[in-house]
C-alpha cells in the first residue's frame, strides 16, 4: 500500500472536488443555454403552440451538428475559444467550456422531448382562457413536465460527469485525468482503479438523488 501516500489522497480527493465543479457547474450553464433552445424548439415546431418552421429548422441543424461531434473532437475544436475565453486550455475550469457547449444541445432535446409530452388538451384548455404564450409556457407546460425536466437533468448530470472523464485525457482536471496519468502512463492500477469506482458512485448518487426528487414530484402532481 505505499501507493497511497498523503499525497495521493489528497491529489484523489482534489479530483473528486474537481470533477464536482466541472460537472455542476457545466450543468448550469448548458442549462441556461439549453433550457431556452429547448422551449424554442417546442414551441416552435409544427404541432407547437407557436409553429415557426425557419427558427425550428434552424436550431434543430444547430442541436444536431454539435451533438454529432465527439466529445473529445469538440474539446480539442474550441481550444482557442476556450484559451480566448478563460486564458488557458487546460485544466478544470477551461474544460467547463466545452463541457457546457456539448451539454446544451442535449439538454435542448430533453427539454424538447418533455414539453412534448404535455397533454394537448391543458394547453388548449389554457389558450381557452386566455393565456398568452409566456404564460403557457411557464405555468403550464414548465409546470406539468417538471417530472420529466427532473429525470432529464439528472440524465444529463450523469453524461456531462462522464464527458469530464474524458477530458482527462488531454489535461481536463478531475478524476479523469488522475486515471490517465496514473492509470495509463504510469501503470499505477490501483489508483486507476479506484477513480473508476469513485466516477461510478458519484453518477450513482446523482442518479438515486433525482431520480428520488423526481418521483416525488410526480406523487405531489397526483
Amino acid at each position: 500500500m505505499g501507493t497511497w501516500t498523503n499525497e495521493v489522497v489528497i491529489m484523489i480527493l482534489e479530483g473528486i472536488r474537481d470533477t464536482l465543479y466541472m460537472t455542476l457547474t457545466s450543468t448550469i450553464f448548458g442549462y441556461i443555454l439549453g433550457l431556452p433552445m429547448g422551449i424554442i424548439l417546442a414551441i416552435t415546431d409544427k404541432n407547437g403552440i407557436k409553429p415557426n418552421t425557419v427558427i425550428y429548422k434552424i436550431l434543430d441543424v444547430i442541436a444536431n451538428i454539435v451533438r454529432s461531434i465527439p466529445f473529445l473532437i469538440l474539446l480539442i475544436l474550441i481550444i482557442p475559444f476556450t484559451r480566448w475565453l478563460v486564458g488557458k486550455s487546460y485544466g478544470s475550469t477551461a474544460t467547463i467550456v466545452p463541457l457546457t457547449l456539448a451539454a446544451a444541445p442535449f439538454i435542448a432535446r430533453m427539454v424538447e422531448s418533455s414539453l412534448n409530452e404535455v397533454d394537448k388538451g391543458v394547453i388548449e384548455a389554457a389558450q381557452s382562457m386566455g393565456a398568452g404564450t409566456f404564460t403557457i409556457i411557464w405555468k403550464v407546460m414548465l409546470v406539468e413536465a417538471r417530472t420529466s425536466l427532473l429525470s432529464g437533468a439528472t440524465i444529463a448530470i450523469g453524461t456531462i460527469l462522464g464527458y469530464s472523464a474524458m477530458a482527462g485525457t488531454v489535461g481536463g482536471g478531475g478524476l479523469g485525468d488522475i486515471a490517465v496519468r496514473y492509470g495509463y502512463y504510469r501503470y499505477e492500477e490501483e489508483i486507476m482503479i479506484v477513480t473508476v469506482i469513485l466516477l461510478i458512485l458519484l453518477v450513482q448518487i446523482f442518479q438515486t438523488v433525482g431520480m428520488k426528487a423526481a418521483g416525488k414530484l410526480d406523487k405531489r402532481k397526483v
